[in-house]
């Protein structure tokens, strides 16, 4: 009986073992077959890499004679780059996308902290040392509707309805000369480049919501009365710059400029992004986000928005 239940205890050790063993090999399989698929890609001359990132702030308070008032904001963020490079030819490509709300505990609303969505790609076919050829486009838009807030004549607060999805929707796109000294550095110039203003032509239609007038030509992003869209050609100039301040703190600025060929063309419209990183580990990092926006057929002045805090990060 003795000599039965040592060979089952030994049995049993075997077969854990070769079961160890077994989740051992299946885990390095994998690996091994996903780092073959990837350099499978590269070797095709496909590189890709993102970021989902998720910020979030909160603020509460009970008693507090000093004032406050609780809310709670959130913010999820993708960043997301798929690049081609082979040969003589490159294909660079970028997807951002944002959208917060900030809800507090007084107000009837939640409102918007980040709402973007936009595209980039630029085509390049090398002309000489670090110089190439190049097509680019830019698509910008948001996700959801956007309000304008007030009171009405009892105090409560009030929204208007003022933007939404593709309403405006920017499209930017054509021919140019491109530089580029690694990833991280790059700028394109192009001398020809067209512009698409859409619009919903509800807000070209009839009455002005926000003056309660006839609406006026122009008075909506530019955008003529019962029209959905204006066309701009202009020159067009962007540059990308990515650093690193020190030791896990990175930097990622965009900048674009475009001049109106057809109309003002001393109104340079100006897009600057910066976003900043501050790594703490592999997946908690502060991110400070900061957007300026100048465009007279938008708006008479600056646009500007800021997003700080602590993020929850995963690479992909």
């Amino acid at each position: 009986m003795r000599k039965i239940l040592l060979l089952l205890f030994v049995l049993a050790n075997l077969t854990f073992v070769q079961a160890q063993n077994t989740e051992k090999e299946l885990a390095q399989n994998t690996e091994k077959a996903v780092k073959k698929i990837n350099d499978t890609i590269e070797k095709e001359g496909w590189k890709a890499k993102g970021t989902v990132s998720l910020l979030l702030n909160q603020s509460s308070f009970n008693n507090w004679i000093a004032g406050g008032e609780d809310s709670f904001s959130g913010t999820l963020g993708i960043n997301y780059d798929f690049n081609y490079k082979k040969d003589d030819v490159t294909w660079d490509n970028k997807v951002l996308a944002s959208y917060g709300l900030l809800q507090t505990k007084n107000t009837d609303f939640s409102k918007k902290t980040d709402d973007r969505l936009e595209f980039n790609s630029i085509l390049g076919k090398r002309a000489f040392g670090e110089w190439y050829y190049s097509f680019f486009l830019n698509f910008r838009t948001q996700f959801t509707t956007g309000y304008i807030y007030g009171q009405d004549a009892n105090g409560k607060e009030i929204r208007t309805e003022n933007t939404k999805f593709m309403s405006p929707g920017y499209l930017t796109t054509g021919p140019g000369i491109y530089w580029s000294k690694d990833e991280n550095l790059k700028i394109n110039f192009a001398p020809l480049t067209s512009k698409f203003t859409f619009v919903d032509n509800a807000y070209t239609t009839g009455i002005d919501q926000n003056t309660g007038l006839p609406y006026v030509d122009g008075a909506y992003f530019g955008v003529d009365a019962n029209k959905s869209m204006r066309y701009e050609l202009g020159f067009y100039a962007s540059v990308y710059y990515k650093l690193a301040i020190m030791t896990n703190v990175t930097a990622e600025n965009a900048l674009n400029l475009y001049s109106n060929y057809l109309e003002d063309p001393q109104n340079v419209d100006i897009n600057y992004s910066l976003n900043i990183v501050m790594k703490i580990n592999k997946f908690l990092s502060a991110n400070l986000a900061f957007q300026a926006i100048y465009d007279d057929n938008a708006f008479k002045g600056l646009q500007t928005r800021e997003v700080f805090g602590l993020g929850v990060n995963f690479g992909f």
